[in-house]
């Protein structure tokens, strides 16, 4: 449906007439205005009005109704087709969640398509309507307004997902205890998470550093340098991205390694228990055997011997490997 319409002139915000064909046309004919559109989640229906009056490319139309694209930059003959992935994340939950909003840029107009609730569009649009110098360079503003949005918003989610990794890093250098499986998993669920993040954040490298090149239309050449700094934040939220990843990994084997440790030490410990054991054990089976002519079997000391002979040697044993750290 159509969230909002209006037109632009002179950096300042109007109602435009409720015909797009007859807004456009009057946009275009004053030079220094545009139209801007903003749909959210459109039927194909719906969106066949706005794309028969803008005149866009059917492959982009079918990409903005179907979603799940990735981020990209498209350039046809009479728009510039954008694709955005916000993020956001749920600290609470420990998920990573991402929305697409895709951007239609032509003479004089722009057409936005949001799908799903992350998108940080309505505060973009209500803060760019605060600063008309910067809407005053027309639609290549709101593109770059958006982008900036979307770019600072993986960096505070990239923050976010820092801190929660510096909380499950200390669990899992933790002595190793009965909750040791569930740190893996969640170690494997946080991996998931930060490569959703990288779904989202690493495609969007190839159009941002277009945009601040020469050669793409509808964007002006005073607009490159703003985009120029969508890029190094860009870059900042990709290293932090890596890093975590990285981060990832190491904890995660440092995890199986320390459980691979408590599971030698475990087996050591059981093996000392089962040896000390084995010798009382062995020493009972040797006067079970019921033979008439054994040694000390007619002895009145045979029996406290034997029993004390088995103390002796378990007694032994353990200092032994009490000694040897196995106890």
């Amino acid at each position: 449906m159509i969230v909002d319409c209006a037109i632009y002139r002179d950096g300042r915000r109007t109602e435009g007439p409720a015909d797009f064909s007859d807004a456009l046309d009057e946009a275009r004919a004053e030079g220094h205005s545009f139209l801007w559109i903003g749909l959210h989640e459109p039927t194909e229906k719906e969106f066949e009005l706005v794309t028969s009056e803008f005149g866009l490319h059917p492959l982009a139309v079918e990409d903005a109704l179907k979603a799940h694209q990735r981020p990209k930059l498209e350039v046809y003959e009479d728009s510039l087709f954008v694709v955005l992935k916000p993020v956001t994340y749920d600290d609470d939950a420990d998920t990573v969640t991402t929305s697409e909003l895709m951007l239609f840029l032509g003479d004089s107009f722009v057409v936005t398509v949001r799908h799903g609730e992350g998108s940080p569009l309505a505060e973009v649009r209500h803060r760019l309507e605060q600063e008309p110098e910067v809407l005053r360079h027309g639609p290549a503003a709101v593109l770059y307004a958006v982008s900036d949005a979307i770019v600072d918003q993986y960096i505070d989610v990239a923050t976010e997902l820092q801190a929660d990794l510096e909380e499950l890093e200390t669990e899992v250098f933790a002595p190793v205890g009965k909750d040791s499986k569930n740190t893996a998993s969640r170690i494997y669920a946080f991996k998931r998470q930060v490569m959703e993040f990288r779904r989202a954040s690493g495609p969007l490298t190839e159009p941002m550093a277009r945009l601040t090149g020469a050669g793409v239309p509808f964007v002006p050449e005073p607009s490159r340098p703003f985009f120029r700094d969508v890029s190094d934040h860009l870059t900042r939220a990709n290293e932090y991205v890596d890093g975590l990843d990285r981060l990832l990994t190491d904890i995660l084997s440092a995890h199986l390694a320390q459980v691979g440790v408590q599971q030698n030490d475990d087996m050591r410990k059981i093996s000392a228990w089962a040896a000390m054991a084995a010798v009382p054990t062995m020493i009972a089976g040797i006067y079970g055997m019921n033979f008439h002519d054994m040694p000390e079997l007619r002895q009145p000391w045979g029996y406290p011997a034997a029993v004390v002979l088995m103390a002796g040697l378990v007694f032994w044993l353990h200092r032994y490997f009490k000694r040897r750290g196995w106890l």
